[in-house]
């Protein structure tokens, strides 16, 4: 009777359980029953709230191409090349190139607005385009091409609406960000994804980046200069497109490290790097096995500058640089990023290995003293140089123009090994123009830490472009 009386229950239990699912599946719920879910999501607030800070960047340039009067008729290249020198200015086409690319305004009261350092090159006019259509003339306030950022500078009559700068120390791989710019010219396009990777270093064309912020979002040529931002619309990044060969993912450049640089470039209009005074080359495991050290990749102190902050914590050569400030050093692209991102005066923590043991200095960075310039040319280039005047150019048949003239030469360097000789005539460094002894400090100061120099030798009437490895 029992199992009877159960099966009895179970068979009505599932008579209820289908009339309930009937109706549930066959009832319509009364108009305005419905709940909605809001569509204005986290990713919608922070576009909101920064897009009217995003602008369009496009510089234009006159480019001037050479002709021959053969050209459209089928003819020879080869003649084409023959003829050049009896070139007919009639024979000129004048054309005007544009790029675009993508810009933040950081600071609404002085009208400055970071970008890219590629998005400018080689630009004549710079146009920005607000989100309001509003068009400005943009100055260049400076531009870095190893850290590929650059400040530009607009008028206006009133303040306008300005991105703040967040943190870029404490991103997380897989945390959601939002790029803004204006790919192919299509205006504050938007695009989201996650952080896949920190601190990459990737090669472009002569240049290593290190430091950036990979995420799984494309980031096209327009998209340059544009902002990256977390889900709460913080700036924690500026996007950059300087890898070609990049398919389905980003580059930006994280905004931590920007700052000091944006900083230099407001107030000097290039970056000023930071006196430390060594020099560092990379370890691998052969040279770890030869000094019988316990890494296996790192940096090793080469040599210490006199007088540098770094001799004064008490470097020495041969020590094995661990870290600085917060950063492992794993290689010279470690060190170098580091190095670029300190601002002087700052102190910092410098861990190293030292004969078995690990230990710690504490450097205090200043600017490199002008003072020493002459002592470091001599240092790594092997000369010594004078400003030119009448005399010295009577005696070494210099014709007009400026630089500065080696007035001695190592015997051992790499210059003298090449056939330069007192009376050349140093005209250029990479691409800084020497008016001066004084031009020549600043150049020398500049680029000491490069891994070579392009210098501008000029013998009486004659130039010479040459690479010089200090």
């Amino acid at each position: 009777m029992q199992a009877k009386r159960h099966l009895s229950e179970i068979r009505i239990q599932l008579v209820l359980s289908s009339f309930l699912i009937a109706f549930l599946l066959l009832w319509e719920p009364p108009a305005g029953f419905a709940h909605e879910f809001s569509r204005e999501t986290a990713v919608v607030r922070a576009v909101r709230k920064i897009s009217p800070a995003v602008v369009n960047i496009s510089s234009a340039v006159q480019v001037r191409k050479r002709t021959s009067p053969f050209s459209g008729f089928g003819f020879n290249p080869f003649f084409e090349e023959f003829f050049k020198d009896f070139f007919d200015p009639r024979f000129e086409r004048r054309g005007k190139y544009t790029s675009l690319g993508s810009g933040v305004i950081i600071d609404g009261k002085k009208g400055l607005i970071l970008t890219n350092a590629h998005v400018i090159q080689k630009t004549g006019t710079i146009k920005v385009v607000l989100e309001d259509e509003r068009e400005f003339e943009a100055k260049i306030v400076g531009a870095d091409p190893d850290s590929d950022l650059a400040v530009l500078k607009i008028d206006f009559e009133q303040d306008l609406p300005a991105i703040k700068m967040g943190s870029s120390d404490d991103l997380m791989i897989g945390e959601t960000v939002i790029a803004i710019g204006n790919p192919f010219g299509f205006s504050h396009t938007v695009t989201t994804g996650v952080i896949s990777a920190l601190n990459r270093s990737i090669r472009a064309e002569d240049r290593v980046y290190h430091d950036f912020i990979q995420i799984d979002a494309s980031i096209n040529p327009g998209n340059s200069g544009g902002p990256l931002l977390n889900i709460n619309g913080d700036l924690i990044g500026i996007n950059t497109a300087i890898y070609a060969k990049a398919q389905g993912i980003g580059f930006a450049i994280p905004i931590s490290k920007a700052r000091k640089i944006i900083s230099d470039l407001i107030q000097y209009g290039e970056v000023i790097q930071a006196w430390i005074g060594i020099t560092v080359q990379n370890i691998d495991e052969k040279l770890a096995r030869y000094l019988k050290i316990p890494v296996k990749k790192g940096v090793i102190v080469t040599s210490v500058e006199p007088k540098s902050p770094a001799q004064k914590a008490g470097l020495q050569e041969s020590d094995i640089i661990l870290s600085i400030g917060n950063k492992k050093i794993n290689s010279v692209g470690d060190y170098q990023s580091v190095a670029k991102s300190l601002a002087a005066g700052n102190p910092l923590e410098a861990k190293f290995w030292r004969n078995g043991k690990k230990k710690t200095a504490v450097v205090k960075t200043k600017l490199f003293p002008i003072a020493l310039a002459d002592d470091l040319a001599y240092r790594i280039l092997g000369i010594k140089v004078e400003d030119l005047t009448r005399k010295k150019r009577r005696r070494y048949r210099i014709s007009a123009g400026n630089g500065v003239m080696i007035s001695d030469i190592k015997k051992n360097s790499y210059l003298a090994g090449i056939g330069a000789r007192p009376g050349d005539v140093i005209r250029q460094i990479d691409d800084y123009s020497i008016e001066n002894s004084e031009d020549f400090k600043k150049a020398i100061i500049k680029f000491r830490n490069k891994n070579s120099m392009v210098l501008l030798l000029q013998r009486e009437d004659q130039g010479y472009y040459i690479t010089v490895t200090p």
